[in-house]
């Protein structure tokens, strides 16, 4: 028996039917999603999500266990989650193993957001959230096993460290989150990942909040500010999610909850949110190059880290540059490589990816296509822009009297320019656009304060 067969055998005893289908749909790290369809013995058919932690033991299983445990409680609560089917404690399946309902609805924020056909869900996407949010904030934190209390920031920039990254504007946003604590709004269960992409939405309003694999016990605010991050957004104009103000979030919250949460603990929070995708986006960045996940898009995704780090430098109130006039080398090629340029043969590459590729794959091989040629746009850019803008950062590194990031980094983390944060301050920012002039030049020009 295969190993697929093996699975559909003893879902099929677990649940008390025949899986007579089984895709996998995504395969991370640590967990392995599947749809499976089942035949009931009165022949009705149900199609079904698996979840099945990656490795054995107690330690693997645990976290599907819990998971387990929070959405029955969260369903108990009130919130719009899928229904535990079967989990490791059923017959037949192992602690790793979860069988939940398959919800219809959309999670594409951009389609969301944007989509006609979505139009009156978006009507009472707020208050839908809003009220999910506050149902997760009732759940007792009794009834799940294992969930674990921690403390985010207690060390925020560890996985820098872990991966080698130096980043010197991290370090001045984790500076002013440890200068800037705001009291804790209460102790709750939250839920870790509560964003666009994570919502199942239909026509008609909210349908589920997926993926609680991050939920934890801590500050409610928490939730507040990780979804009014600026990276969930996906380009709407409302400050929470892209789809609404935070003041008429917070209202819909606290008629939901009778908690009333200040708006700057939720910027105290949202600061939080921009630090900790910043690193996140190192990290995955690192699982490309140490060769554990070779991707283009991990590769691409290295790069947005500066983008987290021009609206950190915004949030917490320093002046930012404005973005200098795009100037195009149209210089030929020294010798002796001759023409085509390496400017020039990026650009072809990226034509090709865009005129071809683009218009002939499947869906998956698009969006690759589309962040390859991305890449590819990006390296044209430091072609052009970078011997003037390492030389500029150079200089204004030695201006402050370090040699180099690492130095700067270590001053910062150290608080041997607390004093001097307005001269510092001012060459990260610049750093910053520099680096987005390469990276994401139109970031700058999108809109990203309160909506």
């Amino acid at each position: 028996m295969s190993v697929a067969d093996d699975v559909a055998d003893r879902l099929g005893r677990a649940l008390g039917g025949t899986v007579t289908s089984l895709r996998t749909l995504s395969g991370g790290a640590s967990r392995l999603t599947s749809a499976l369809e089942m035949r009931d013995p009165a022949g009705g058919c149900s199609t079904m999500v698996l979840q099945q932690q990656r490795g054995a033991g107690r330690t693997q299983g645990s976290t599907v266990a819990m998971e387990a445990a929070l959405l029955r409680a969260a369903h108990r609560a009130g919130v719009p989650v899928p229904r535990v089917l079967a989990a490791g404690e059923a017959d037949g399946l192992d602690a790793g193993w979860l069988v939940v309902e398959r919800l219809e609805g959309e999670t594409i924020a951009r389609r969301l957001l944007r989509d006609d056909a979505y139009a009156e869900a978006r009507s009472s996407l707020a208050g839908d959230v809003a009220t999910a949010l506050a149902q997760i904030h009732t759940i007792a934190a009794t009834e799940i096993p294992g969930l674990p209390s921690v403390d985010p920031f207690e060390r925020p920039l560890d996985v820098l460290d872990g991966i080698g990254e130096v980043r010197p504007i991290l370090e001045l946003g984790s500076r002013w989150l440890a200068a800037n604590r705001p009291p804790a709004s209460g102790r709750t269960v939250v839920h870790g990942d509560f964003r666009m992409g994570n919502f199942l939405v239909d026509t008609t309003g909210l349908r589920g909040i997926l993926d609680w694999e991050l939920a934890h016990l801590g500050d409610p605010a928490e939730d507040l500010g990780w979804l009014s991050a600026r990276a969930w957004r996906f380009g709407g104009s409302g400050e929470v999610g892209g789809f609404c103000r935070l003041d008429e979030f917070l209202r819909h919250y606290e008629a939901s909850s009778g908690r009333a949460i200040d708006p700057g603990t939720v910027r105290w929070w949202q600061v939080y949110a921009t630090l900790k995708w910043a690193v996140i986006c190192a990290l995955q960045a690192s699982a490309h190059l140490t060769g554990a996940t070779r991707s283009v898009e991990l590769a691409a995704i290295g790069r947005r880290v500066c983008e987290s780090e021009w609206d950190l430098l915004g949030l917490i109130g320093i002046a930012r540059p404005d973005m200098p006039a795009v100037t195009r080398n149209t210089s030929a090629s020294p010798a002796p490589f001759g023409r085509p340029s390496a400017l020039e043969l990026t650009e072809a590459v990226s034509e090709y990816l865009g005129d071809k590729v683009m218009a002939t794959a499947d869906a998956g091989a698009r969006f690759e296509a589309r962040v390859a040629r991305n890449v590819l746009e990006m390296v044209a850019r430091e072609l052009t822009l970078g011997p003037g803008i390492e030389a500029a950062h150079r200089l204004r590194l030695a201006e402050l009297g370090f040699i180099d990031d690492g130095a700067l980094a270590a001053a910062i983390r150290a608080g041997d320019l607390d004093g001097s944060l307005g001269e510092v301050s001012s060459m990260l920012a610049r750093s910053a656009l520099d680096q987005l002039r390469v990276a994401n030049p139109g970031y700058v020009a999108a809109p990203d304060g309160p909506q």
